[in-house]
């Protein structure tokens, strides 16, 4: 009775690691926040991991080595992980994404060929707006009618291990870099303007 078979779509999704496949009805849309927030954070982990790469570049087989190399490694699967949201919730990506890739390289080899100080004062100055953005993110899906949990454990995780990236800059002497409060306000200005670039387009 071939004619009562029910067949499902499916649904195949491909990021930089995996192609998956669903058998399932499509998921409904998300929130119009959450929508924003897995948009954003995307750019936001995909700038991050290019940074780091950027870092590794230069400084990967220096002393810095393994420290940039813990950091980026995270950095990787905070990526990884908003890849898995964008597809999971069929959020659009900024269509900035090529533009922050290659910005966030040279951010970070760039920093990197000044000196390890230098590479450290740029993940301070990073982290410290991304760990803002990441409690901003945290205060709005707590007020919203219908919190995402798994949202509010995804970003809780992540502002802590950037809230670490943080602190091991300073540790690592980024308040000793030339020109320290000048570069670290450049970027966190580049920072803010890319979060509000994202959040839109």
């Amino acid at each position: 009775m071939l004619s009562s078979v029910k067949f499902l779509p499916v649904r195949c999704s491909l990021n930089s690691y995996t192609l998956r496949c669903y058998s399932a009805t499509p998921p409904k849309r998300p929130s119009q926040l959450t929508d924003e927030i897995i948009r954003v954070d995307h750019a936001g982990e995909l700038g991050a991991d290019r940074i780091y790469a950027g870092q590794m570049a230069v400084l990967g087989n220096g002393p810095m080595g393994k420290t940039i190399a813990h950091m980026w490694e995270q950095e990787k699967g905070h990526r990884r992980q908003f890849e898995e949201l964008i597809n999971k919730h069929r959020v659009r990506p900024t269509v900035m994404t090529p533009i922050w890739n290659v910005a966030g390289f040279l951010l970070g080899a760039g920093t990197a060929l000044m000196g390890e100080k230098a590479a450290m004062a740029c993940t301070v100055a990073v982290e410290t707006v991304i760990v803002e953005h990441y409690n901003e993110q945290l205060r709005q899906i707590m007020e919203s009618p219908q919190p995402d949990k798994e949202l509010l454990e995804t970003i809780t995780k992540f502002r802590d291990e950037e809230q670490e990236h943080h602190d091991t800059g300073i540790d690592c002497g980024a308040e000793q870099a030339p020109f320290y409060k000048a570069m670290t306000e450049v970027i966190k200005v580049g920072c803010k303007t890319a979060i509000a670039i994202s959040k839109k387009i």
